[in-house]
């Protein structure tokens, strides 16, 4: 049976994508989706670059308003589903709990889009240093992260980072950042929370999806049971892209069933 439930995307809401969110909706009743979860991205303190506009403070009032309008328009067709992707940085981890307990989502993304204050989209970041200590680095503060914030239903593409390493996912493995994986996975099934398992990362030339398919056996093996799936779709083409592979990946790491959310809490869907 396909997956037609994508817990991941975004429209003009955040700050880098401009597609509005209606468009979202009626191209995912033309793909046969039953369940579409919007998450918005909210990074709050994150850098302004020079010659750049980008503002992922994100309007939730307004969002929320736009949400609940579709959501009755389209009450017969489509499960709508109001989510938040949090972007996750030490000294916001106050910010970000209390942002979580004022507002009803239905489910709550947490990402490391930065790492130390530092975006790895963009191509400086790399500079003058061994691609495997950044990567390393870059996990490791994930590992702080579920130790010190737990505010959220799944950690978004967990190796979000290689997208845009200088050699991307070529000469990375699960296995050389096991033990930081093992303790980050441990803790984040310790804590009743769950991974996703992210789509996007195709479009980049990737091998693999988000996370590799050696973190995601792992993670079964460690006794993980959560899991959504998510495009990451920044535009209507590509909602549900890859979920075909992706169904096929759950599967030869020996999940049975994935993960949706409704107000926070967790139903298990039959692969």
């Amino acid at each position: 049976m396909a997956i037609l439930t994508d817990y991941h995307t975004h429209t003009y809401f955040s700050g880098d994508c401009d597609t509005p969110m209606e468009h979202m909706i009626t191209k995912a009743l033309s793909l046969g989706i039953t369940h579409l979860c919007f998450t918005e991205h909210f990074d709050p303190d994150y850098p302004v670059r020079d010659g750049e506009s980008l503002d992922f403070n994100l309007d939730t009032g307004k969002y929320r308003n736009e949400f609940l309008f579709l959501k009755n328009k389209y009450k017969d067709k489509i499960h709508l589903l109001w989510g938040v992707e949090l972007g996750l940085q030490a000294h916001i981890f106050p910010q970000l709990h209390g942002y979580v307990q004022n507002h009803p989502f239905d489910f709550i993304i947490a990402s490391s889009h930065l790492c130390n204050g530092g975006d790895p989209y963009y191509p400086d970041f790399f500079e003058h240093r061994k691609e495997e200590d950044i990567y390393e680095e870059y996990f490791s503060s994930i590992l702080d992260n579920v130790k010190n914030f737990s505010d959220y239903d799944v950690y978004g593409h967990l190796d979000y980072i290689v997208r845009y390493g200088p050699n991307k996912d070529a000469r990375y493995s699960y296995e050389k950042y096991r033990d930081i994986f093992d303790s980050l996975l441990k803790i984040i099934i310790e804590n009743g929370k769950g991974i996703e398992l992210n789509t996007g990362g195709v479009k980049y030339g990737l091998k693999d999806l988000h996370p590799a398919t050696s973190i995601l056996k792992r993670y079964k093996e460690l006794g993980g049971e959560i899991i959504t799936i998510g495009s990451d779709a920044h535009t209507p083409q590509n909602l549900l892209n890859h979920f075909f592979r992706a169904k096929a990946v759950l599967e030869e790491c020996g999940f049975r069933h994935y993960t949706i959310f409704q107000e926070r809490n967790p139903s298990f869907i039959k692969l």
